[in-house]
């Protein structure tokens, strides 16, 4: 499609079955994939390099030609980070944690910020890009904002207003206030190198983040594929399409 921007999603390796087939594949909501191509993209799913470890991978090479050939870089939501790569402790909480999607999301968001691509990271897609830029997750939020109004169940999408802040990225796009869907039960903490918290929920969980210093690097801890975010995806495309047609 001539003129469209490569925009590279991220895809977990996971079991799955169709019709007569039950094998490992690559999994991702296809609402992604339609959220980039209304937006004026060209959807590249990537997943992590054969393995389910990452070991043994040349990750930062492997990243590095993911984002020589893409224009810009979605972060997708999915499973929970390994605690281990923020210094965290697993709890009985913890579920979907994939060390070979781990290990290659980081090295992907390490290399995007390094080539100066516009990221847009999603939910779980946030929390990678906190933790590559050496930030930590809470855990378990129903632990800290004391209900599970950020996920009722899991599987599920539930309405949550945040709040933006004036000047940022999120505040131009979706205005002073909003009403997102949200399904985590992790969350961002301490923010990582360069990131500033963008957008709060009413009971001040940091629900999107942005790099300072210019550049398309936006965190949001919602689902914009899902509903109401084609503002989003336009704005990360717009980004990528400058990032083509500069010398």
């Amino acid at each position: 499609m001539p003129g469209r921007p490569v925009v590279a999603l991220t895809a977990p390796r996971l079991r799955a079955t169709w019709g007569a087939w039950d094998r490992e594949a690559v999994v991702l909501a296809t609402t992604y994939v339609d959220a980039v191509h209304a937006a004026g993209g060209l959807p590249l799913v990537v997943a992590p390099p054969e393995g389910t470890s990452g070991d043994g991978v040349d990750m930062p090479g492997w990243a590095a030609g993911v984002v020589g050939a893409a224009a810009a870089l979605v972060l997708t939501g999915g499973g929970d980070v390994d605690p281990a790569r923020y210094g965290g402790v697993a709890d009985d909480h913890l579920g979907g944690v994939l060390p070979g999607r781990d290990a290659a999301e980081l090295a992907l968001a390490t290399a995007a910020l390094d080539a100066g691509l516009p990221v847009l990271a999603i939910c779980r897609g946030m929390q990678v890009l906190n933790v590559a830029l050496g930030g930590d997750l809470v855990g378990h939020v129903p632990d800290v904002v004391g209900t599970d109004v950020h996920r009722r169940a899991p599987g599920t999408l539930g309405a949550v207003g945040v709040q933006t802040a004036v000047g940022s990225t999120v505040h131009r796009l979706l205005g002073p206030q909003a009403s997102v869907p949200c399904s985590h039960h992790q969350a961002v903490g301490r923010l990582g190198d360069g990131l500033v918290a963008t957008a709060w929920a009413d009971d001040g969980l940091v629900e999107a983040v942005e790099r300072s210093g210019g550049g398309f690097v936006v965190g949001v801890q919602w689902h914009p594929e899902e509903r109401d975010g084609a503002a989003l995806f336009e704005a990360v495309v717009a980004a990528a399409s400058v990032e083509v047609q500069s010398p």
